[in-house]
């Protein structure tokens, strides 16, 4: 059986460092939901302002949660905007 979960909060963007680097939103480590999946990948649906689409968020080496945000989810948003953001995942 599997319970289904959700975190709302918000995030700062950053762009990764260089040449064509993905725009993220943290997951603060208490909203981050457990490693499902290979190479530290969640499933998620994710909302960030109220665009909703499924993606996964990943934990990196550094220990950190993130979720690449895309272009067509942001909109005119970049590095440095505030976003609200909302997880939703099941917990087995």
């Amino acid at each position: 059986m599997t319970a289904r979960y959700h975190a709302e909060f918000v995030a700062r963007l950053f762009k990764y460092p260089g040449a064509g680097g993905w725009i993220f939103a943290p997951v603060p480590e208490k909203y981050a939901p457990p490693v499902t999946h290979g190479w530290g990948r969640t499933p998620v649906q994710a909302t960030v302002d109220d665009q909703s689409w499924k993606t996964s968020v990943w934990r990196g080496k550094d220990g950190r949660t993130l979720l690449a945000v895309p272009k067509k989810i942001r909109g005119a948003k970049g590095d440095g905007d505030r976003v609200r953001v909302r997880l939703e995942f099941n917990v087995l």
